[in-house]
Formats: structure tokens, C-alpha cells, sequence
């Protein structure tokens, strides 16, 4: 099992799969799961030849249960100290919802050379959270709930997520694939109670703006137009504008967890991007 240490002692584990001389590709997964929410997309990057690296976040998966630091700032440090780990150069980042937040911090500060493309899909920037300065966003007693629901059956929680909105399960006609459900709640379900409770403010509170303005590089938004998690008013459409060099494709009908219930669309959109 592949890990390496923060400065501060969390230990954070990585998958890094195919030849150490392609171009790499590093996935960021979205909250509460892990870095085997991208199974389907690694694979995929693998067969077309690129190296393909995910992590587990701290708090998150197979890496250390933190009950500090659980941030998007110290996020996005992490990804840094990552990529020092790996020497990673000219690479692309996607990231999936709150790892689209990461991908934004991370990208924006990233040393010269480390970064060629970004990736944002069904993610949280610019802020999730309503407010005087963003009345479009998702009043904060709906935060409110989900830390009172994670606090009092976190298992039960994290079934319900995964059996309705995430996914569209929830809609009229909807295909519901149990082991769909099943490996949410799994991976949910490892990681720790502590960290992912406190990462439901990173992700809803995090004002990103400026993170958005600050990237240079390529950026592919991509978003479905039916998500019941991360609305698309008030993410993808102002995260486009906000970028220098940003494009947005959305998806009719898809849900959040699209990457997962149509990767074989997803898939070679993302690798038309990456070769572009």
C-alpha cells in the first residue's frame, strides 16, 4: 500500500498505476469517499497510457482519521506536498465536487511546471453556502442538516445519500444500481466521522473566487444540468466566467455522481480534453 507522510504526520495513501514516464493524470475525489470513486476513469487513463495517481484526502478513505486540518487550505497543502512526493510535472487534475475545490486551491498556487489542465466536474466553486454576496447558493440549514444527520446515524446518513440524490436514484424512471449504492456507502463509511464532519464546511463555506481568477491553465467545466447535490446556477455557470481560460460542457439530465452512472460518456470527454 502506496502512502507517504505530511509534514504535520498525516499519513495519506495514493494509487499510482502505469509507466513512471507518461503524462500524468491526478484524480481528486469528492466528499465523504475515496480515491476508489474514480475506478472507472483510472482504468480507462490507463488503457490510453497515461500514468494515473489518486489519493485518499486526510480524514478520508484508507489515510490518516485527522481531526485537524480538515480544510480546503491544508487540502490543497497536501496535494502540494503530493506532487513534491511524486516529482509530478505537466500534469492534468480533475476533481469531482469537493475535489474540484481542492483541484481549484491547489491548481491556483501550484508551482511553475506541475500543472498543464484542470478539470472541474459537478464542483463546489466558487461557494456552495447562501449569503448577501451569493443569494443563490444553498442556505446554510441545509449544511446544518447534514452535520446533524452524519452526528446522529452516519450510516443511515450516507444510505440515504447514495440511494437518492447523489445519483439520481431518486428521480422518476431512474436505472438504480444497487452496487453503485453499495460502494458509496463503503467508502463513505471507512473514513472518519471527525473529518468528514468538518468537511462539510470546507465545502460549503469555501469561497473560491479568487482561486477561480488565479488559474492560468486550460480548464474544462463540466456539469449536469439535473444535479441535486452541487446546483449548476451557482457553481459551473459562475465558475466559467471566472476563469481565464475556462470552457463548460453540460450534461442534460445528469446527476451529481455522473462521472459513475455515465462514464462511457464522461470518459472520452475527458480524454478529448486532456489530448486537446
Amino acid at each position: 500500500m502506496a502512502t507517504f507522510t505530511t509534514k504535520d504526520g498525516t499519513q495519506i495513501f495514493y494509487k499510482d498505476w502505469g509507466p513512471k514516464e507518461a503524462q500524468p493524470v491526478v484524480f481528486h475525489h469528492g466528499w465523504p469517499l475515496s480515491a476508489d470513486d474514480w475506478d472507472a476513469q483510472m482504468l480507462f487513463f490507463l488503457g490510453h497510457g497515461y500514468r494515473v495517481i489518486a489519493h485518499d484526502r486526510r480524514g478520508h478513505g484508507r489515510s490518516t482519521q485527522t481531526d485537524t486540518g480538515n480544510d480546503m487550505d491544508t487540502y490543497a497543502a497536501d496535494v502540494v506536498e503530493l506532487t513534491d512526493h511524486l516529482n509530478l510535472r505537466n500534469a492534468v487534475h480533475i476533481g469531482h465536487s469537493t475535489g474540484g475545490g481542492e483541484v481549484a486551491r491547489y491548481v491556483a498556487r501550484a508551482k511553475p511546471g506541475r500543472v498543464a489542465k484542470a478539470v472541474l466536474v459537478s464542483a463546489i466553486p466558487p461557494i456552495m453556502v447562501k449569503s448577501d454576496k451569493n443569494p443563490g447558493g444553498t442556505p446554510i440549514s441545509v449544511f446544518d442538516g447534514f452535520r446533524q444527520a452524519l452526528a446522529a446515524n452516519r450510516a443511515q446518513f450516507y444510505l440515504d445519500v447514495a440511494s437518492g440524490p447523489f445519483y439520481g436514484f431518486n428521480r422518476e424512471g431512474a436505472k438504480v444500481v444497487p452496487g453503485t449504492i453499495q460502494n458509496w456507502w463503503r467508502q463513505g463509511m471507512i473514513g472518519g466521522a471527525k473529518a468528514q464532519y468538518d468537511c462539510i464546511k470546507a465545502f460549503s463555506e469555501t469561497d473560491q473566487t479568487e482561486d477561480l481568477k488565479a488559474i492560468t491553465v486550460p480548464t474544462l467545466v463540466l456539469h449536469g444540468d439535473d444535479d441535486q447535490v452541487v446546483p449548476i446556477a451557482d457553481a459551473a455557470l459562475l465558475s466559467v466566467k471566472l476563469l481565464k481560460h475556462g470552457t463548460l460542457k453540460v450534461y442534460k439530465g445528469y446527476p451529481h455522481g455522473m462521472l459513475t452512472t455515465h462514464a462511457e460518456v464522461l470518459n472520452p470527454d475527458l480524454l478529448a480534453f486532456v489530448r486537446s
